[in-house]
């Protein structure tokens, strides 16, 4: 008899040249989250200064896997790596997946990340095992057809809220989400002028949705800890909820200072690491009031699993970065804040659009800041049309 979770073929692709969508920075040029002043890590080269774009931010591109079972029914999953990530699963990652009964995603993992470890252990190797990672999970969930939210524990809540990520607070409260995040501008290499017009940007953020909206701050690992420690300091009066990224997440000792400097105020880190073995230091120092990881990049489901078992243990709250409805599967599964982010996907930032973009059919969206999430199988989405898409051989 066939066994309907048996694995038959593994299939891989990027994105064809004009195509747009699958990662959160190939939306176009001009988008919002590649084109407009952000501060970043490359901060304190002025060529570099003005758009994400110009430093390759978006130059990796998507990576999607189909993995197609003995019945014909296929999974898949979009991620991030484009081809050098596509030509990981091709060539080193299939040899571990075809004839393997698609159930076994802790073996298979862990198969996975052993076989890579002299190359691998974070980034780009970690990208190539989220996809296929998350792409078993959407086969297993279409062979039993069920939602990938009742393989993980079942649903536990009705309802998700969200906050949005964008540079218009405004416009995110207007759409009626319960919180909005903002990208600060300018960072430690801009100097006291700089500084000045980080407190004024997020001043105006402040008046424009009123005193008690929550009000957050993404940072992308672009301060240093005498910086963060000022920031947060002339700040204390806009009352923001939380502050996001200030430091590389590898900087415990950092987060440690800045922490006992502001023993009240919130800080949050975690989408730039990965695996469990990263997040362990940041769960075990308890510096953190929220970790953040991206499904997409920290190693899929069965990864993000480990972590929030690891982090309920020290009372630290999981909420994942961005990632659609990858991150909604999770969070309906789990006991904790019944809240998610979505990130502003429209190349201004006032409007919602896919996560995705066009790559997908059946991506949820939400609605005034609300989702219930439906009991399609798998993560309930289906490509869109395949001539979007390059087969990597």
């Amino acid at each position: 008899m066939t066994n309907p979770f048996e694995i038959k073929d593994i299939r891989v692709y990027v994105l064809k040249p004009g195509s747009k969508g699958g990662t959160y920075f190939k939306a176009g040029e001009g988008h919002w989250l590649v084109d407009t002043l952000i501060s970043n890590p490359m901060h304190a080269y002025p060529e570099y200064r003005e758009k994400r774009s110009s430093w390759g931010i978006n130059v990796l591109g998507s990576l999607i896997v189909e993995i197609e079972s003995a019945d014909g029914t296929i999974g898949v999953a979009a991620g991030s790596g484009g081809m050098p990530a596509a030509w990981l699963v091709r060539h080193h990652f299939d040899r571990f997946l075809r004839g393997q009964d698609s159930r076994n995603t802790n073996m298979i993992w862990d198969q996975l990340f052993r076989a890579s470890l002299p190359y691998g252990r974070k980034g780009l190797t970690i990208f190539a095992i989220s996809a296929v990672d998350l792409a078993l999970w959407d086969l297993i969930g279409k062979v039993r057809g069920e939602p990938v939210y009742n393989l993980i524990g079942g649903r536990s809540r009705d309802e998700i809220n969200f906050y949005c990520t964008s540079p218009h607070a405004k416009a995110v409260q207007d759409l009626g989400f319960f919180g909005a995040k903002v990208p600060l501008p300018e960072g430690p290499y801009d100097g006291e002028a700089g500084l000045r017009r980080n407190v004024a940007y997020l001043t105006e953020q402040r008046a424009a949705i009123g005193p008690d909206y929550p009000l957050m701050v993404d940072c992308y690992m672009s301060l240093d800890v005498p910086y963060a420690i000022r920031l947060a300091e002339a700040c204390k009066l806009l009352n923001i909820h939380w502050w996001e990224e200030v430091l590389s997440p590898e900087d415990i000792e950092g987060y440690r200072q800045i922490k006992q400097a502001h023993p009240t105020i919130k800080f949050t880190t975690g989408e730039h690491e990965y695996t469990r073995f990263g997040f362990r230091r940041l769960i075990e120092e308890r510096t953190l009031d929220i970790v953040q990881p991206d499904v997409m990049w920290v190693g899929g489901m069965t990864e993000l699993l480990r972590i929030a078992a690891h982090a309920s243990a020290y009372d630290v709250t999981v909420v994942p970065h961005g990632s659609g409805p990858y991150s909604y599967h999770f969070i309906t599964s789990q006991t904790g804040p019944a809240f998610c982010e979505y990130v502003a996907a429209s190349p201004d930032g006032r409007s919602i659009q896919p996560v995705f973009g066009s790559l997908f059919m059946g991506e949820q969206l939400p609605q005034n800041g609300k989702m219930r999430l439906s009991d399609a199988p798998g993560f309930g989405m289906e490509l869109a049309d395949h001539d979007m898409l390059a087969r990597v051989e």
